[in-house]
């Protein structure tokens, strides 16, 4: 008996599960290019940003935001096209930049937690109403049913719990390892905001002198 053929013998329970782990995949891949794009130097990162501003060359600044194209690169960017309009609208659109890059990292996590959580539990459902069928068979052969009878019924609703935790532990186990990866970025995200809002607050009166305001879009 082959993979396919177990796969039918768990009933209609098993086609559930199965696009229960269809959708995993696709949101797993999907995070893992996400967050690999999202990854940076930020250290290097910030010295770069650092040497634009004490230079006052903040239109610099900003198209090397935008040529790293991640997002501590974006919410500084954000931060940068503000400076004109002050140190309390450069912090606001920091956060802002902030909170929308955070639910681009996040997106389709929730997915993933849930196709953790449902599976295992497709697979319990499974075999319950297997485990039913098979005491229906008893009762319909009136208890004089043999072992084999029963072990062939049983299995089969095994299966589905089988496969049920094949898809929910390393779906779960992917949802973690995504959420830290994303607190990582959050992290790195705060600690480059505020370093770029303390730096300007600090060198506020350096960028009197400059009249022009960056007006560059994604």
């Amino acid at each position: 008996m082959n993979l396919f053929e177990i796969f039918l013998k768990g009933g209609i329970i098993m086609w559930f599960i199965l696009f229960a782990s269809v959708l995993g995949v696709a949101v797993i891949i999907d995070r893992y290019i996400v967050l690999r794009k999202a990854k940076i130097n930020v250290p290097a990162f910030m010295v770069r940003i650092r040497g634009f501003l004490k230079k006052k060359d903040i239109s610099g600044a900003v198209s090397y935001c935008m040529e790293e194209k991640s997002p501590v690169a974006n919410i500084v960017r954000k931060g940068l096209k503000k400076y004109k309009l002050g140190h309390e609208r450069v912090k606001e659109a920091i956060e802002n930049a902030g909170s929308q890059e955070v639910g681009k990292l996040e997106k389709g996590l929730s997915i993933l937690a849930t196709v953790s959580g449902i599976a295992p539990l497709l697979g319990f459902l499974g075999t319950v109403t297997g485990m039913i069928s098979a005491f229906m068979t008893i009762e319909d052969l009136q208890g004089s049913a043999n072992p084999s009878d029963l072990a062939g019924g049983i299995w089969e609703a095994l299966i589905t719990t089988a496969f049920g935790l094949m898809v929910g532990i390393p779906a779960l186990a992917f949802y973690n390892y995504f959420l830290n990866k994303v607190k990582k970025l959050v992290g790195e995200m705060e600690v480059a905001a505020n370093d770029v809002v303390d730096f300007m607050q600090d060198s506020s009166a350096t960028f009197d002198d400059i009249e022009e305001e960056i007006e560059i879009d994604l």
